[in-house]
This record gives C-alpha cells, sequence and structure tokens, in this order.
C-alpha cells in the first residue's frame, strides 16, 4: 500500500502546485486572467528556463545591489543566498505573459546590502542563486558573487623619477593600490594621459608599468600613475623624466693654407647634437694645427733661424747651471743633518729601557671556586692599569674584540651594560646580504657582544627580550647579537583565510650562528590564551623570505629546536635557532577572542572652536602601544584617559564607537551619523598595527572649556567599554600621562652576570643538587611542580640539565620583578639544604 501511495501524492502535490501558481499568476490583472486561460495545452510539459539570470555586482559604499531573475514557464520563483532561502517577504515580484508564446513570465528582485556580505566574511563568497519552478519541475540560475569594492590609498610602488640619455629606454614601475574590483592603470605625462596607440613610442605592460622606448627631448616631465576602479581614483607621487643630450662634435673643416708662422690649422663644433638639458659638453679639443712642409712654408728673411737657434742655445745653457746649483745646496744640507744625528745618538740607548710587569694576584682569590675561561674574561676594567712597581708607565689591556676601546677610555668585559652606537650597529649590519631586510629603527633594535656567560637584550617599552642563558654560547666563541621588532608595514606575512597576527613580528640573529643550549625569545601577545577556542601557529622565515609553520602550540615536540610557554599576555620561546617569528592564530569557533587595547588621545591645548578626540583601537601588545605614543606625542596629542581592554570575538561583527551625553547647550558632534564603525576584518586581520577612529567636536563659544561625554565602544552583539570623559580642554591639569610615558630605564643589552637574578656559582650549585633524580621526588620535578610549571615536564626531561632549564625560564619571567627570596624559600620546601646558599653576600660569591 506505501508503494502505491508516493506516487499518487507526488502527482497530487504537483497539481495542488500548479493551481497555486495559477491563482497567484491570474490575481495579478484582469487581461493576465484572460491570458492564462488561453495557455497552449503543452504548458504543463515545459521546464521553466531563464530569460534573465542575476549577474556579479560590486557593492560601493554602503548602496545595495539589487539582483533580478526572469523565467517562463514559472509558477514561483525563489532566491538562495549562501546555500540560505531568502525570506519571501524580500522578493519583489512582477508577471506578465510573453506575447509571442502566450506563456506565463515571472520575475523577481532582491537587494543584498553591505552588512549581509560582511557578515559572512573570511567564510566564503557571498553569492546569490534563484531558482525557478513549473509543473514538470525545477531549474537552478547561475550563481551571482557579490563583493564589497573598494580601493586602498596607498600605491604597492610608486614610479621613481631618472635622468636619461637622448634614444634611452626608460622603465617607469607602477604597482596600483589593492583593490575590488581590480584597478586600471592609466599613465599621464604633466596630466595629459597617454595613449600608446596614437604614440608607439609608449608602451603599458600587462603589470601596468610604462616604457618609453626611445626617450625624446618631449618626453622630459612629470609622470603619474593613475589607478581607478568603481569606487575611487588613486593618483600615485609624480616622477620627473628628464631627458638630457651629451653634445656631439660636428666634422674637421678642411685645413686652412700655411701661415706666416708655418703653421696650418683645423676647427671642429660641438653642435652635432648641442648638450641640452643638462648633458655634458664635448670632450676634447675643438681647434688642431700643425707645422707646414717646407715646400707649404713661405719664405722668410735670410738669416732669421740662425738668431733663434744661438737663442735657443743660450736658454739651455742658463738652466743647466741653475739646476747645479740646486743640486748643491741640497747635498751640503743634508751632510749637515746627518753629522748632527750621529753626534746625539746617545737618545737611542735612553727613555726605552726593557720593564717587567708583573699581574698582582688578587685578594681574596680562596673564594674562587670556579677557574675562569682564559679565553675571555668578566671583569670590568676603568681608566688604565699601573705596574704595581712603576707608577709613571701606563699601560692598556686588549684582549680580541671584546676589549675595544671605548670613548670615555674604560673597557667593558662582558660585565654589565653594553653602550655603544647602535646607529654604527644597524650600519654595519645592513651591508651584508642577509641583513638588508632588517629596519633602520635604531629605537627598536638593541644588540650586544656575548660569551658564554650569556646575557640579555631587551627593547624598551616593548614586552621583547631575548635571554641567553650561560653556556649557551660554546666557551672560545663570541657573538655579536641583534633583537628588533619588525613594522607589520615593512615586513608582511601571508595570511590565509580566516587567520589574524597575535603578535609582533620579531627578528633576532644573525641567523646560523651555533647554540649549545635554547635560548628564550620574549613577545607579547593578544589573544585570550585558551588554546581550546584557537590553532595557534609559529612561524618562521627562512633564508629565502618564504614563511614557513615550524610549531603548532599545544602539539610540542620534545625534539623539535622549538618550545613555547604561553602565558596570559607573553609567549615565551625556546630556540636553538635564530631568525624571525611571529604567532598567527585561526579561530575553531566564534567563541575565540583577541584582546584589543583602546586608547584615547586628543591634542594638548585648543585655541579654536573644533576639538578633535582619537580613539584608537591596537593589538594589545606593548610595541603597538609605544609606536602610537611616540605618534601622538609627533602631533602634539596627550591621553586623556586610561587604556581600556576589550575582548573582540570572532562573531563576523563590527566594532561601533559612538558618543553621548555632550552638553547640548555647549557643544554639539559634527558626526552626521549616530556612530562610526570599523569592518570586522580590518581588525580581525591584524596585518594594520592600529586603527582609529576621530570624533569632532564643535563648542558653540570660545569661552566654553568644560567638556563632559560618555565615549562608547562596543562591537556589535558583544563586549563593550565606556569612557567618562570629565576636563578643561583650556588648561588640563592632570599628570602628563604619568605611568603611560614609557620612561623605561632600563638597559638594552646586558652581559655576563648582571645580566641575571641568579649567581652564577650558586646556579652551578643548585643544578647538581636538583638534576640528578631522588627517590621521593625531591628533585627538579618539584621544583616546576612549586613553579607551576609541570605541564612542561616533558620538555625539561629531554635536556642534559632539566634544572637550568627550569632557572632559565624563571630568569626570563622575574628578571625586572623577580625576587630571589622567594627562590630560596621554593628550595627550602623541596628539602634541599643549597637553599641556605642564598643568604651569603655578594663578596663570597
Amino acid at each position: 500500500m506505501p508503494l502505491r501511495r508516493g506516487p499518487f501524492v507526488r502527482c497530487w502535490f504537483s497539481a495542488a502546485l500548479l493551481l497555486l501558481g495559477l491563482a497567484a499568476f491570474s490575481s495579478t490583472s484582469g487581461s493576465e486572467h484572460a491570458a492564462t486561460a488561453a495557455l497552449p495545452a503543452a504548458f504543463s510539459d515545459l521546464l521553466p528556463h531563464f530569460l534573465v539570470e542575476p549577474e556579479d555586482e560590486y557593492i560601493v559604499k554602503n548602496k545595495p545591489v539589487t539582483l533580478t531573475c526572469r523565467s517562463t514557464p514559472a509558477t514561483q520563483i525563489y532566491f538562495k543566498c549562501n546555500s540560505e532561502w531568502v525570506n519571501q517577504n524580500d522578493h519583489v515580484i512582477e508577471r506578465t505573459v510573453d506575447p509571442a508564446t502566450a506563456l506565463p513570465v515571472m520575475q523577481v528582485t532582491i537587494e543584498v546590502t553591505r552588512q549581509q556580505v560582511e557578515k559572512v566574511f573570511g567564510l566564503n563568497e557571498y553569492w546569490c542563486q534563484c531558482v525557478a519552478w513549473s509543473t514538470t519541475g525545477t531549474q537552478k540560475s547561475q550563481k551571482a558573487y557579490i563583493r564589497i569594492a573598494y580601493l586602498r590609498k596607498n600605491f604597492e610602488e610608486e614610479p621613481q623619477g631618472k635622468e636619461v640619455a637622448l634614444d634611452q629606454e626608460v622603465l617607469l614601475r607602477c604597482h596600483p593600490p589593492e583593490g575590488v574590483p581590480q584597478a586600471e592603470v592609466e599613465w599621464q605625462r604633466n596630466e595629459d594621459v597617454l595613449d600608446p596607440v596614437s604614440d608607439p613610442n609608449f608602451f603599458i605592460t600587462p603589470d601596468h608599468n610604462l616604457i618609453i622606448k626611445k626617450a625624446r627631448l618631449v618626453d622630459t616631465g612629470n609622470y603619474t600613475c593613475l589607478a581607478k576602479n568603481i569606487v575611487a581614483r588613486r593618483k600615485s607621487n609624480s616622477a620627473t623624466v628628464l631627458v638630457y643630450v651629451d653634445g656631439g662634435w660636428s666634422e674637421w673643416s678642411k685645413w686652412s693654407a700655411c701661415g706666416a708662422d708655418c703653421s696650418m690649422w683645423r676647427s671642429r663644433e660641438c653642435s652635432q647634437p648641442s648638450p641640452g638639458t643638462g648633458g655634458k659638453d664635448c670632450q676634447g679639443l675643438d681647434l688642431q694645427s700643425i707645422n707646414c712642409t717646407s715646400e707649404q712654408c713661405p719664405q722668410t728673411v735670410s738669416g732669421a733661424e740662425d738668431v733663434a737657434l744661438y737663442v735657443g742655445m743660450v736658454a739651455v745653457a742658463l738652466c743647466l747651471t741653475l739646476l747645479l746649483i740646486v743640486v748643491v745646496l741640497v747635498y751640503r744640507r743634508k751632510k749637515e743633518g746627518l753629522d748632527a744625528d750621529v753626534a746625539d745618538s746617545s737618545i737611542l740607548t735612553t727613555g726605552f729601557q726593557p720593564m717587567g710587569i708583573k699581574p698582582s694576584k688578587p685578594e681574596n682569590s680562596h673564594l674562587l671556586t670556579i677557574q675562569p675561561d682564559l679565553t675571555t674574561t668578566t671583569t670590568s676594567y676603568q681608566g688604565t692599569l699601573r705596574s704595581r712597581h712603576d707608577t709613571t708607565g701606563k699601560f692598556s689591556m686588549s684582549n680580541g674584540p671584546l676589549l675595544d676601546p671605548l670613548p670615555n677610555g674604560s673597557h667593558t668585559l662582558h660585565n654589565g651594560k653594553l653602550n655603544s652606537d647602535p646607529a654604527e650597529f644597524v650600519s654595519r649590519l645592513s651591508t651584508q646580504t642577509y641583513f638588508k631586510t632588517l629596519p633602520r629603527d635604531v629605537a627598536n633594535t638593541s644588540y650586544g657582544t656575548f660569551n658564554f656567560l650569556g646575557g640579555r637584550l631587551t627593547i624598551p617599552n616593548t614586552g621583547i627580550s631575548l635571554l641567553i642563558p650561560p653556556e649557551a654560547i660554546p666557551r672560545g666563541k663570541i657573538y655579536e647579537i641583534y633583537l628588533t621588532v619588525q613594522r607589520k608595514e615593512d615586513l608582511r606575512l601571508p595570511l590565509a583565510g580566516c587567520q589574524t597576527l597575535l603578535s609582533p613580528i620579531v627578528s633576532c640573529g644573525p641567523p646560523g650562528v651555533v647554540l649549545s643550549r635554547p635560548v628564550i625569545l620574549s613577545m607579547d601577545h593578544c589573544f585570550d590564551a585558551c588554546l581550546d577556542n584557537w590553532a595557534v601557529r609559529l612561524k618562521k622565515q627562512n633564508y629565502e623570505g618564504a614563511w614557513e609553520d615550524v610549531l603548532l602550540m599545544g602539539e610540542e615536540l620534545v625534539s623539535e629546536p622549538y618550545y613555547c610557554q604561553l602565558e596570559a599576555e607573553t609567549c615565551r620561546l625556546f630556540t636553538e635557532q635564530l631568525g624571525t617569528f611571529a604567532l598567527v592564530g585561526e579561530s575553531l569557533h566564534m567563541g575565540a577572542a583577541k584582546r584589543l587595547r583602546l586608547v584615547l588621545f586628543s591634542d594638548a591645548y585648543c585655541s579654536t572652536l573644533e576639538y578633535n578626540i582619537r580613539v584608537y583601537c591596537m593589538d594589545d601588545t606593548q610595541d603597538v602601544f609605544k609606536e602610537v605614543m611616540q605618534m601622538e606625542r609627533q602631533l602634539g596629542g596627550r591621553l586623556i584617559d586610561e587604556p581600556h581592554v576589550l575582548l573582540f570575538k570572532d562573531s563576523y561583527h563590527n566594532l561601533r564607537l559612538s558618543i553621548h551625553d555632550m552638553p547640548q547647550a555647549h557643544w554639539r558632534s559634527k558626526l552626521l551619523a549616530g556612530y562610526q564603525e570599523i569592518p570586522f576584518y580590518h581588525i580581525w586581520n591584524g596585518s594594520q598595527r592600529y586603527l582609529h577612529c576621530t570624533f569632532t567636536l564643535e563648542r558653540l563659544s570660545l569661552s566654553t572649556c568644560e567638556l563632559t561625554c560618555q565615549l562608547c565602544v562596543w562591537q556589535v552583539e558583544g563586549e563593550g567599554q565606556s569612557f567618562a570623559l570629565d576636563f578643561n580642554i583650556a588648561k588640563d591639569t592632570r599628570a602628563l600621562d604619568s605611568e603611560f610615558l614609557l620612561m623605561d630605564s632600563n638597559a638594552t643589552a646586558l652581559a655576563g652576570p648582571s645580566a641575571f637574578q641568579i649567581p652564577y656559582l650558586i646556579r652551578q650549585k643548585i643544578c647538581s643538587s636538583l638534576d640528578a633524580p631522588c627517590p621521593n621526588g625531591a628533585d627538579w620535578r618539584m621544583l616546576a611542580q612549586r613553579l607551576k610549571l609541570e605541564r612542561h615536564m616533558s620538555f625539561f626531561a629531554s635536556k642534559a640539565s632539566p634544572t637550568s632549564v627550569i632557572l632559565d625560564l624563571w630568569e626570563a619571567q622575574h628578571f625586572h620583578s623577580g625576587n630571589i627570596n622567594q627562590l630560596a624559600t621554593v628550595m627550602a620546601d623541596i628539602g634541599k639544604q643549597e637553599a641556605m646558599i642564598f643568604l651569603v653576600s655578594d663578596g663570597e660569591c
């Protein structure tokens, strides 16, 4: 019975659908009703076919686009966008009859808004298609893709000015800004559009570069690359092309007749071509002369040649006499000087007596328990050293590159601050091939020279540091190491799909140096540090400049040369290979969140009716905050409230900013809309270091100085933050950015024992005490548990000295705030008497 019922139900449903379609069609107008009654008998056997299908569209600014479908014969048409049916109320339906076939024609239109497209950004492209029904079946139209049109402001490569010789080929490069649809490019010379068809001397390559095949004088001018699409037009900076002409000689003229002086001459001119527009003049003589032959030379007065001969002989005799006198005088003077030197030869045997210098034995030498490394030294000497037996002789010590003289006459031997000229160091590195990609920003680069005692590099106010543990550099080796933070606009990291940059891009090197144990690179991150919400990868740039995934956070292998310790706001990277690193994340679901730091700035003083408040939305890392602070200082801005942190979720909702509760009698906002928005993908991508919105307020009178308002920042359907502002814009008495003035006075480079909290000898004794396994667990495993590092037990166990790696991590975490007495308490809890060693004095250590 069920087998027979199936076909019957399907036939009944088709008939009902046909009746409903015909009823809807006949209800439109009386004329259509008449046409419907006269439908041909073959109508029930036709599948719908499309007369008009939706086409690809671009959304320009906030203007919605309209998609249209027309089909015959069709009883119903609906749109489906991104696999979801569009609400019936959003369709606009129009029914007509094809006069040629008398078949019903149905046309349906819908509108697609920018908000609908942005909602699915990052998942896939937004598409729509329509589905048409008839009594026979259904048909689907082609897919139409809707994209948000834009055109960036900055050209990726702009043309550069050149000076070229006449007839030389000229290449002007242009890479237009990123845009959708892709920008079209045209070239202008002195504001006139160049047309390669009318002037074949110009050629525009498929990648938008301009080639001038043979430079002419008329080609001198200002060249501009113009990029345009349906959204905007962008002009590059003008590049001046100067076509110069080097001078060229004409042919020599004929020789002149032989003159009275028995010579003849010829000439030429610098006129083929004449030098122009800064070209070089002709090189060489423009006049030549030669003596005539005896046959050509005219007859002269008898006896004149004899007179000339006599005069020449007298002149030669005078010259020889003068030369002989000079030689005699020089010889006599040399002989007198030699006699005087021999008479006073006693100076050769005095003042240069041999001297034995013996270094004095240091006091309290019995306190030193570790033999020094003879290849390096770790003591700071100021000034010069005097012999114990000779108080007048000065001797400077030298021991390779570590003892290069400093400007103040002191020698720093790898123990303490390393002060030198950072600009000279960056300049020296830039001459090497690999380091040409390093930024020239000296303020964000630190460097130092290190040996086996290790040390530390820090970039102030960025949260970025490099700890070089003792014994990381092999004994006998000396490395000059640098640490720098890359600007995102200088070094682009390609991101795919929904990936986002979670940390600064940090370089340390030089790459390829041999390390005996891992160093620790510390850098801030800006995500919620929950690996259940994220897939976080460590990326490293190889020698060819390509980025590679070297580590998946949470799935570290102890056999790999990289390992990460993830903290709430910081990542500690153990690495045995130096290079350029960054953290890139991909959210696993919409609960993943990035931390944004919201910062408000305004002009320090206001003397006009307008007053601007700038709201920065940036990744919550110290290096970006430092950059914004430095930029605002140059602009004359000041911080007007404490920064707030906002969790920005992967929900595809934009960030909104609005201002409220202003006294309407004194102030008004010049913002036309009720709020400003920053698109979700601009923030989530992370490739832009900071984004900001400006609120322009206007006071109705210059006498109004008090400003009170509420500024709100929130993610649509998400979290938000608000700033309550109340201050005097004319004479602001608040403290000048107090704790946010970035007054980090710590040294950027420390070498030797001064770079560590734990003295070297004590460190050695702790390692020897805890590395050996104990049956009751009172060894390095208990130290890791007490320091809350038990998640990394397998990593510590893979090292030759697990305790040493634990202490390295403790040093990296607690350099500024570490309390060595707390570590001593942990050692006492473990039950190791070596903890008492922390109580000895500095002299005993």
